[in-house]
């Protein structure tokens, strides 16, 4: 399926902080690729340390096609708000801007994005007006599979872990690494790179996820468009 295999790995960060600078460099480093979710509207600004030690400064709008070479760019929204609690008019407006504007800083199409916000950020009222009004043609939720199954709807599209889950993580590695599929097998990692920062070896342990995951000649490394279109 994927030049002729049927397993694939992708990576997945939100807001473009950065910290996603030094993540590409691990990235690049194992061979890997990942698709990075701004909000165009913040690029540049300063973020204030969170309450776990990490700052979130945003990339600089002049920087973002030097910064995500040879990675995907894609959408998080304008402003970060939970579409679900808005009217259809703002949805368009806060997914079409970022889009253009991003489209306008890296030079080339995107149609992808992922959904701003922790909870319930998603329903199948924003898939569908995303879908019938912009070019976007899939969407990254926060909700876990924990499995590495594709699924129909790209519009909310599952991803299989979020980084922070480590008491799953490697279990789910392993599976996938030693899995003879018959069937396209998808391992799909999410994240903020700011998180990272958080505490004292979380840096060398997502690059011993990497490590571990990449130089695999049965598995595809690509964006999440090139996995998912």
């Amino acid at each position: 399926m994927w030049n002729g295999k049927k397993k694939a790995v992708t990576f997945s960060f939100d807001d473009g902080v950065t910290q996603d600078i030094k993540t590409i460099e691990i990235l690049n480093k194992y061979g890997l690729k990942a698709t990075f979710n701004l909000n165009s509207g913040f690029l540049g600004n300063k973020g204030a340390e969170d309450v776990n030690g990490a700052r979130r400064d945003k990339v600089l709008a002049s920087k973002v096609k030097e910064i995500y070479q040879g990675h995907e760019i894609a959408v998080h929204t304008l402003t970060h708000p939970n579409l679900t609690l808005l009217e259809e008019e703002t949805i368009i407006r806060q997914v079409e801007l970022d889009r253009k504007m991003l489209e306008d800083l890296c030079g080339y199409e995107i149609v992808g994005m992922a959904y701003p916000c922790g909870g319930v950020n998603n329903d199948d009222r924003v898939a569908e007006i995303i879908r019938k009004n912009t070019p976007i043609r899939y969407a990254r939720t926060i909700t876990s599979t924990h499995n590495f199954d594709l699924q129909e709807n790209l519009l909310r599209f599952n991803p299989t872990v979020y980084h922070m889950e480590q008491d799953k993580l490697a279990g789910l590695m392993e599976e996938f690494l030693a899995k003879d599929v018959d069937e396209p097998q998808l391992f799909y990692f999410w994240g903020h790179t700011y998180e990272f920062d958080w505490k004292q070896g979380n840096w060398e342990a997502f690059e011993s996820v990497c490590k571990k995951l990449a130089g695999r000649d049965d598995i595809f490394y690509g964006t999440n468009k090139e996995v998912l279109l």
